[in-house]
């Protein structure tokens, strides 16, 4: 019986480990595509031999970059955190869920004249916000305008005013980029609440394509014209 409980526990661990992991969302800065205390499948063969995508939504360890905003709570309470993520109850401590908008070698800025996210200088697509980005109502109140180091990621909340992400890290050491090497696995799936379950995974990426969100200029002609979804 010993024996047959520590294999399950083994095969358990193994699984959790390198093939798929659960994790709570504890935070608000994924809305609307991720609410507070969803329970979200986490793919840990993420990122693979050929990196992370622009648009994966990605879980991470904040350990020296995200953890100055996050309160200590002290080794007890990290230990009861680290217990009851294993249980399927909340996240580890320092762990974040963010999506992907720049990789190794772009140059993201915010905002154009239109109020939107630019990669290499065209614009990005991002349905998954609440709002049609504009003028008005850009797609970020603050202004930047970075290159993403080999290696490194720019990460933002969907819920941009919400969001501690890459743009409150600018002056901190690193400027804001998330090493690859802190990835924990990219989100796939809400599995609970159970009404709530969906696919998370992004359709609009194509390997052929370099930025598999970004429109085209006749796209953006045509927008113009439409109204918002």
């Amino acid at each position: 019986m010993l024996l047959t409980v520590l294999a399950a526990v083994l095969a358990t661990t193994a699984v959790r480990t390198w093939v798929v992991d659960v994790y709570t969302v504890d935070q608000n800065s994924m809305q609307p595509t991720l609410d507070d205390g969803e329970r979200i499948l986490v793919d840990r063969s993420y990122p693979g031999s050929s990196g992370a995508d622009r648009g994966d939504v990605v879980v991470f360890d904040g350990t020296g970059s995200f953890t100055p905003y996050q309160a200590d709570h002290g080794a007890l309470v990290e230990l009861a955190e680290r217990a009851g993520h294993w249980f399927g109850i909340g996240s580890p401590p320092q762990t974040y869920v963010k999506r992907v908008i720049g990789v190794g070698g772009d140059t993201v800025a915010c905002c154009d004249e239109q109020g939107r996210v630019t990669v290499d200088g065209e614009q990005l697509e991002e349905p998954y916000l609440g709002w049609r980005p504009s003028p008005e109502e850009p797609a970020s109140e603050q202004s930047f305008d970075v290159e993403v180091p080999p290696g490194r990621l720019w990460v933002m909340g969907d819920n941009r005013d919400e969001s501690v992400d890459s743009r409150a890290l600018l002056g901190a050491p690193g400027g804001g980029m998330i090493s690859e090497d802190r990835l924990i696995g990219r989100a796939t799936d809400v599995f609970w609440p159970w009404s709530a379950r969906r696919d998370l995974a992004e359709d609009s990426t194509s390997a052929a394509d370099p930025h598999p969100l970004l429109g085209s200029a006749d796209d953006h002609e045509r927008q113009e014209g439409t109204d918002e979804q």
